[in-house]
């Protein structure tokens, strides 16, 4: 008779006990089947590529017939004018894109299978990663049709990388949990704007002005605290939404 109790008490045990037995192995292969996942629906559907790609691509011609009569008088003022159209074009075609992860799944009714499919911390991470590659290729396609169409003439090719890598990292921490808040709203793309709007001005600021000195002869040095303030900004956006995420997420 108290064999029946405690094979009840075991069986109260034993959920609590899987969760955390997860190892990090496991969460890093369910992060990974989801982007697998996500990155297989969007070449099906081509949704955020073609949203991504045709913002940086008409943005670039825009800014080129704009601003092509200024000429190539390399003043600290163009410098930083041509630093500041980048990054806008970037922002504004991240907006448009970024925030498909979470609502594709509440558009297609498969939130509620993913949250029974993995950890929640394991679909932060995957979306992450989504998010990441996109940037990737947003950042790729905008730079080098700056480079050609705006005559963006790069000083130092290693710190402008690293300066838009960086700035990548700010832009995707920060797009993926709000991506997640919005998701049920009604008004998903003027809520996202909105919310992203103040956690994105910062890093913004910075990364035009390091931008702005990548493009110039200085090389690294000048552009380096820039650099450490936009990888600081992405460590905090990372961790403070890997502590909010499941209270989103399970909300």
């Amino acid at each position: 008779m108290q064999a029946q109790p405690e094979q009840q008490e075991q069986q109260e045990i034993e959920p609590g006990q899987a969760i955390r037995s997860i190892g990090v192995r496991d969460l890093l292969a369910a992060a990974w089947a989801i982007f697998v996942k996500d990155l297989r629906s969007e070449l099906r559907t081509r949704y955020a590529l073609n949203a991504l790609v045709l913002f940086a691509a008409s943005a670039a011609v825009a800014v080129s017939l704009g601003v092509g009569f200024i000429g190539m008088r390399r003043t600290d003022e163009y410098l930083l004018i041509q630093s500041a159209l980048l990054w806008i074009a970037l922002l504004f075609a991240a907006l448009n894109g970024l925030s498909r992860g979470f609502v594709y799944e509440e558009e297609t009714r498969t939130m509620a299978a993913l949250r029974l499919a993995a950890p929640a911390i394991s679909v932060y991470l995957g979306k992450l990663l989504f998010n990441l590659a996109l940037l990737l290729l947003l950042d790729t396609v905008t730079s080098l049709l700056f480079i050609v169409l705006v005559r963006v003439e790069v000083g130092s090719p290693l710190a402008f990388v690293l300066v838009l890598a960086a700035g990548g990292l700010c832009l995707a921490t920060a797009t993926t949990i709000l991506a997640a808040i919005i998701a049920r709203a009604s008004f998903k793309s003027a809520l996202f704007a909105v919310l992203a709007f103040p956690l994105l001005v910062p890093p913004l600021i910075v990364a035009i002005q390091g931008t702005a000195l990548t493009l110039d002869s200085a090389g690294m040095t000048l552009a380096l605290p820039a650099i450490r303030t936009l990888l600081a900004y992405a460590v905090a956006m990372f961790v403070a939404s890997l502590m909010l995420f499941r209270f989103v997420w399970e909300a």
